[in-house]
């Protein structure tokens, strides 16, 4: 063992029913952590192993316990029963508008647009004139928005650009980047990321909170 590596506390042994279960968990763990735009030592880290234990996870060399995948779905966004390969049967591809309950943060007002749970969040999102403008987010993952109504001022590291109705930007959320209302009487988009690690009042949408990399 490598003396820079910690050493790691033996996993509980599992019942029997969840170790027949858990040979399909070593490649799913390493597709959520691809598809949430994270290195092995990143989303170790956060979930508070080694990078070689998750190493090991993810190649099937340790077969992880109950905590570990709380841990791990928390930082993919996600559930165990999905880490564990299980179909969910009651998430409704279908998003109704009547349905859509208005969420407030920061001066920002958005509607979850898709189904929780799931890798990629899709928001619509209104942007008050002055709400937030001069605050700089980087954090892991993609950015996608379109503008449906008023101008959206949008900043990608130094360069500023101006949108209108119809226009759109995907980004690299690790560009450090700024999305300020252009027009006194605030824009409108739709907004979608894969933004997994960040409680939903703390989405880039809305206010961060203490510590949250957003």
């Amino acid at each position: 063992m490598s003396p820079a590596e910690p050493v790691e506390p033996a996993a509980p042994a599992e019942p029997t029913q969840a170790a027949e279960a858990l040979p399909a968990v070593a490649p799913q763990l390493r597709e959520l952590r691809r598809r949430a735009s994270l290195t092995l030592e990143a989303a170790a880290r956060t979930a508070g192993l080694s990078p070689a234990h998750l190493s090991r996870l993810e190649t099937g060399q340790r077969q992880p316990s109950l905590p570990m995948l709380l841990a791990l779905a928390r930082v993919y966004g996600t559930t165990v029963s999905e880490l564990l390969g299980e179909t969910v049967a009651d998430r409704d591809a279908v998003v109704r508008a009547a349905d859509m309950e208005p969420t407030r943060a920061g001066g920002w007002t958005y509607w979850q647009a898709g189904a929780p749970g799931r890798g990629m969040q899709a928001l619509r999102v209104h942007v008050p004139h002055g709400a937030q403008g001069d605050i700089v987010r980087v954090h892991p993952g993609e950015e996608w928005l379109y503008v449906l109504r008023g101008r959206l001022r949008l900043t990608l590291g130094d360069t500023a650009h101006t949108l209108g109705p119809g226009d759109s930007a995907h980004f690299d959320s690790l560009t450090p980047h700024r999305i300020a209302a252009a027009d006194r009487g605030g824009a409108d988009l739709l907004f979608v990321h894969t933004l997994l690690q960040s409680p939903a009042t703390a989405l880039c949408l809305g206010g961060p909170t203490q510590g949250d990399p957003t």
